[in-house]
Formats: structure tokens, C-alpha cells, sequence
């Protein structure tokens, strides 16, 4: 299975696709930032994590989409604009004809890391470690690699009762 994982945001939407049948044998294919400059309207932004989405999903054909569920963390405001990024990312998988997935930030942690309460470094140095890359990601890339690394997790008969996950 390959999967496309993003954990979406307005500025820094970070992305990584891994391939594997299970956890055992996952190895990541491409992972990063897509980095959007502060000046950039955010009608541009979500243009623009639309269209990096689609670009990914054109080189790497996925079979699924998996994305972080919003959490409400610091205001309206902010959830809003998350939730917008999070649209773009599933317009983009729609238009490609992908199923997407959602997982909570309890459950990719619990699937990275083992506790679901990790901090963003724990999920960084186990997703360096499991999936035996060369250098630890950055945080926003980190992330998506522990989404897609929880969706192959959930996709495991053996595991999948630990990590929730939903269809949208």
C-alpha cells in the first residue's frame, strides 16, 4: 500500500508518502514541507496546498489520503484556518478519485511513538528510527510521516483495533 499523509496548515502543510503492507516493512518515498510565505493571502495558500497536493498525488499515485483531524487548541480563529487547509488537501484527493482517511493527533501518536501523549520531538526521533531515515524531519514533516505510519498501523488486521480511525 502507498499512502499520501498530510498534516495540513496554512503555512507549513507538511506531507509524506510511504509504501508498505504493514508497519514491518513501511519505508518512507518522499516526505517535506510545503512552506507558503506570511505575505501570501490565504485564498492563495489554500490555492496553493491544493495544487502541491495534487502534484504529489500525480507523481506518487496513492491508493489513500490520510489527514489529521482538527483539534480545538487555541481559538476560533485558528481552528477555522486549519480547517480550511485541511479542505484544500481533501479537494485535492477528491478531484484524484482518493479516499481520505482522518486520524486524531492521541491516535498517530500512539501508533509512532506508543503513548499518546508524545511531544513533537518523540514523534521526530521515532519516525527517524522506524523508518531508518538518514536524519531526524522537521517537526511538520514528522508529523505526516507518524499519520501515514498510523494509517498503515490501522490498515494492519493484527493492530487496528488500538487506532481509530474515519473515513470522511
Amino acid at each position: 500500500m502507498r499512502v499520501l499523509a498530510i498534516d495540513p496548515a496554512i503555512r507549513n502543510t507538511g506531507y509524506a508518502v510511504i509504501e508498505g503492507d504493514h508497519v514491518r516493512d513501511a519505508h518512507a518515498v518522499d516526505y517535506g514541507t510545503i512552506s507558503l510565505p506570511a505575505k501570501l493571502a490565504q485564498s492563495a495558500c489554500l490555492l496553493a496546498i491544493k495544487d502541491h497536493i495534487s502534484a504529489l498525488i500525480q507523481k506518487w499515485e496513492p491508493e489513500e489520503v490520510a489527514v489529521e483531524r482538527i483539534i480545538f487548541v487555541q481559538s476560533h480563529q485558528t481552528a477555522i484556518i486549519m480547517g480550511s487547509a485541511r479542505a484544500a488537501v481533501i479537494l485535492a484527493a477528491a478531484e484524484n478519485g482518493l479516499k481520505v482517511v482522518e486520524y486524531s493527533p492521541t491516535s498517530v501518536k500512539l501508533a509512532a511513538v506508543g503513548k499518546g501523549t508524545a511531544r513533537k520531538e518523540q514523534v521526530a526521533f521515532m519516525m527517524r528510527a522506524l523508518l531508518q531515515l538518514r536524519e531526524t524531519p522537521q517537526s511538520d514533516a514528522a508529523d505526516a510521516l507518524a499519520i501515514a505510519f498510523a494509517h498503515l498501523t490501522a490498515s494492519d488486521p493484527a493492530k487496528a483495533l488500538v487506532i481509530e480511525r474515519k473515513y470522511i
